[in-house]
């Protein structure tokens, strides 16, 4: 995995843990045949195209908001 690659990835997915969970999914969906949504001219593993995809804003996530015990 490039440093440079992670860097830029975590000033967009400021939470770690929460990096780590995007990645692997995303790595998941490129090992059973998901298209990339980024061009390279260069061979990147799928780690570093996720974090690629990632950091270009081509992939998006949300955050389930928390309910404590209430039903609505």
């Amino acid at each position: 995995m490039r440093d440079d690659y992670l860097n830029l990835a975590l000033k967009v997915v400021i939470d770690p843990n929460l990096l780590v969970n995007l990645v692997s999914r995303r790595v998941k969906q490129l090992r059973r045949g998901g298209r990339p949504l980024i061009e390279s001219l260069e061979k990147l593993s799928l780690e570093d195209m996720a974090l690629r995809e990632i950091y270009e804003g081509k992939i998006t996530w949300e955050i389930p908001n928390a309910v404590d015990g209430e039903d609505s």
